[in-house]
């Protein structure tokens, strides 16, 4: 029996580190890493402007990145996908996804409060500049209003993180 790839992904509101726990997981488990912040950059340079864009242009690269990564997973390639896994609707499409090819997965659930993941922010604002603009705290208050935490009922393998004061 072939071995299929795990597909690791991550739960946590805006400033929890995902993409630096993404970095590290993909180290850790010799997988291939995946950024839905690289993929739109690349494919739309200076075209998300808003929230709403993000939305548009992220739901249209979800066709490809889905094909790409059950490739990745039939021939046993383990993958990071840091791409948000914060509603259940999101977090469906990976279930689906690794229910089609039988793979296996784990949503990483970085459970910080509030304060800490504003506390992150205004540190990535000050060492990433070009963030400044969607870094902020009325962005971060807009996007958690849609942020829901996994539940077992899911049926998802859920690996869960908090950090300590």
């Amino acid at each position: 029996m072939k071995q299929l790839g795990m597909l690791y992904f991550f739960c946590g509101k805006m400033g929890a580190g995902k993409s630096t726990k993404s970095k590290q997981m993909a180290v850790d488990k010799h997988a291939v890493l995946l950024s839905e912040d690289e993929w739109l950059s690349s494919l739309y340079p200076n075209q998300i402007e808003s929230f709403e864009d993000y939305l548009k242009f992220s739901a249209q690269i979800k066709p490809l990145v889905r094909d790409h990564v059950q490739n990745m997973l039939s021939v046993g390639t383990n993958v990071v996908m840091d791409f948000p896994a914060n509603t259940q609707k999101q977090r469906k499409w990976f279930l689906d996804m690794v229910l089609d090819v039988n793979s296996g997965h784990q949503l990483v659930y970085l459970n910080l409060n509030t304060e800490q993941c504003l506390r992150q922010i205004a540190r990535r604002r000050n060492e990433q500049p070009e963030r400044a603009d969607f870094d902020t705290e009325a962005v971060f208050t807009h996007v958690t209003n849609f942020f829901e935490a996994p539940e077992a009922s899911e049926g998802l393998n859920i690996l869960e993180f908090r950090e300590e004061e």
